[in-house]
């Protein structure tokens, strides 16, 4: 008894002792919290009757002096704190990663905002922090709003999506008071090059859990000189909690794609069995309308098309097939008018029959009937998932369709600059992707490499994206052969290599290819490529080269078996080493590569695969041209 009660004395000490090593609460107005390796450090301050925050990384003065408050107006007082230390694993239902690890230390403040009550809650991670309110009981004659200052220094760089358009900046610090004259809006993921030669990208996480909170948005203050974010609460909820604000914090800028700490701090998996939920390649027939076969087949909205999809899907190993818009003429509660175009219920069973599950598209501008109707009537049309269009940034819309569609069984898509619900593909991974960026051939226009890049690199940060890349009859889509193709004839500039590798670099669980099954089988070598890709069952991805406007280059790990993906701007070669291969294994690997032949505006067609043996240690130099790709498939020999 003597021994077990000087261990229970002994483990309280070390306790404690942990606690203070994390936390410097002498005075409980000046606290302090490091992250797991101590690189990442915040402190916080009760300072001018307001709670302010200071953020450090690799010692350097990252954010300065900055408010944080759910009930700004009001004096706040620090009354306690509570430390917790997590280290723990996780595996995703589908993602980048099969196992992710969950390693921060967190702060709980108790406050009391003039008698109200309320808690803060501060991670520290090694890659970013996350900061999250909680008030048990809002004030009647109160507008709480979750209100955040960013005290970046003057030398910081923003950059910041544009909804369907290229992503703008470099803007400095300095200058992001002329924003609003250019009438330009500052929108979550912002990525921020700070003069520490580190990358931030400021967001929040788990959105769908905090009822009552709209999307972020970020404004310039100039009387206070500061970046600021603002959610305002709208809710008869007497209770609140809010979304996670994240800073992720990373040396270089391709790292911040596979940052884990937004799906850390997400609520996980509500969907008690998640078996059907499956990640995968899919073929569409919107872009590929009005494109003509050799033998004369013309593609339409009709059963013979859709046939022909079918096919070639199960003959390649691809697991669905999107069918797009106008397939139905009518909506009513729990019914949908078909049109006479085709008979969708012979489509169903080819599929069927072939082993190729279907996404239907909706958009809700038909008369908004029936959602709550709408997603038990597409289980029993035989879908396996839901395309929905132009929903609008409706974020309880936009929740309630997610939890709906779950309950239903049906994977969603969501098009036309949805909610960026970040982390929710963790709390409902039939959240399979999201169009939230310019897609390929969008609004009937091509976007240029460089708007590629910065997609990639900015909004894909938020999460999965439906980006609709893999274009290989470029030369027909540039001479205006598609009804939806571009307007502008010769605008899409890209080779065939490149687009391939675009399918690998963004991350989706709805890899979503768009052009015609006689396209890609006229590159079957090159089709390879994709179609040798498990989407979404990614053990490990790694950034391995990226530069803003300029390249990317990523790898994905699926077992032993790797692919990478590279585009490159300007053109040029990047050193790709292959040291995160096995000791004592060699490895087959196929190169998909420009020729010396292959223009990004003249020949974009031109490719060649070759297949060769290689091991761990062994540099690749892969060799692109303008607007080029290259692409590899390892696997152990």
């Amino acid at each position: 008894m003597k021994n077990q009660k000087f261990l229970k004395i002994t483990k309280n000490l070390l306790a404690v002792f942990f606690a203070i090593s994390l936390c410097s609460c002498s005075q409980l107005n000046q606290l302090e919290l490091k992250s797991p390796n101590g690189e990442v450090r915040i402190t916080l301050e009760s300072k001018e009757k307001n709670l302010k925050y200071n953020l450090f990384g690799n010692n350097a003065d990252i954010i300065s002096n900055s408010e944080i408050s759910i009930l700004q107006g009001l004096e706040v007082e620090v009354l306690e704190t509570k430390v917790n230390k997590v280290n723990e694993t996780w595996h995703p239902v589908w993602g980048q990663f099969s196992e992710i690890k969950d390693n921060y230390n967190e702060l709980e403040v108790s406050l009391n905002y003039e008698g109200i009550p309320a808690k803060l809650y501060v991670r520290t991670y090694n890659e970013g922090v996350a900061f999250r309110f909680k008030v048990d009981e809002t004030p009647a004659d109160m507008k709480p709003s979750f209100f955040m200052e960013y005290g970046l220094p003057n030398t910081s760089n923003l950059y910041s999506p544009a909804g369907e358009g290229e992503p703008f900046g470099p803007v400095a610090v300095a200058d992001l008071g002329d924003l609003d004259t250019q009438k330009k809006k500052l929108k979550m993921p912002l990525v921020v090059e700070n003069g520490e030669n580190q990358f931030l990208s400021l967001l929040e996480s788990d959105l769908i859990s905090a009822s009552g909170f709209d999307v972020i948005n970020f404004k310039f203050d100039t009387n206070s000189n500061k970046l600021v974010s603002k959610n305002d609460f709208v809710s008869d909820e007497k209770s609140l909690i809010t979304p996670w604000r994240i800073i992720l914090i990373e040396n270089n800028i391709g790292d911040l794609l596979t940052n884990t700490v937004p799906l850390n701090v997400a609520a996980p998996n509500q969907i008690e069995d998640s078996s059907w939920i499956k990640p995968g390649k899919t073929l569409w027939d919107w872009r590929v309308h009005g494109y003509q076969a050799e033998d004369g087949f013309t593609y339409g909205i009709d059963n013979e098309s859709y046939y022909r999809f079918i096919d070639f899907a199960a003959e390649n190993d691809i697991e669905y097939f999107l069918i797009d818009d106008a397939w139905y003429t009518a909506v009513k509660p729990g019914y949908i008018e078909m049109s006479d175009k085709l008979d969708l219920d012979k489509v169903t069973k080819y599929a069927k029959e072939k082993g190729v599950s279907l996404l239907l598209y909706y958009d809700r501008r038909q008369g908004n009937y029936g959602d709550e109707a709408l997603f038990p009537y597409y289980k029993s049309l035989g879908m396996k998932g839901i395309k929905y269009g132009f929903m609008g940034s409706d974020v309880p819309f936009t929740r309630d369709a997610i939890r709906m569609s779950a309950e239903s069984n049906l994977l969603i898509d969501f098009h036309d600059g949805p909610v960026p619900f970040t982390g929710v593909s963790r709390t409902y991974p039939n959240a399979i992707a999201k169009e939230f960026c310019h897609a390929q051939q969008d609004s009937r226009r091509a976007f240029t490499p460089k708007t590629f890049i910065r997609m990639a690199l900015i909004n894909a940060i938020q999460g999965p994206l439906d980006m609709n890349n893999g274009i290989f009859d470029i030369t027909g889509v540039n001479a205006g052969k598609r009804e939806k193709g571009p307007r502008k004839l010769n605008s899409l500039q890209t080779t065939s290599v490149a687009e391939a590798a675009r399918t690998l670099i963004i991350f989706s669980g709805l890899v979503c290819i768009p052009d015609a099954p006689e396209a890609y089988a006229a590159k079957q070598d090159l089709f390879e490529f994709i179609q040798e890709m498990p989407v979404g069952k990614w053990d490990e991805s790694n950034v391995l080269h990226s530069k803003m406007d300029t390249y990317l280059s990523t790898a994905r790990r699926h077992g032993d078996a790797w692919f990478i993906g590279s585009v490159h701007v300007e053109g040029g070669t990047l050193d790709i080493s292959l040291d995160f291969l096995k000791e004592n294994q060699n490895y087959i690997i196929t190169y998909y590569e420009d020729t010396e032949e292959t223009d990004s505006k003249t020949n974009p067609e031109a490719y060649q695969v070759r297949i060769a043996t290689v091991k761990k240690g062994d540099i690749v130099k892969a060799k692109m041209v303008a607007g080029g790709g290259h692409c590899m498939w390892i696997r152990p020999e």
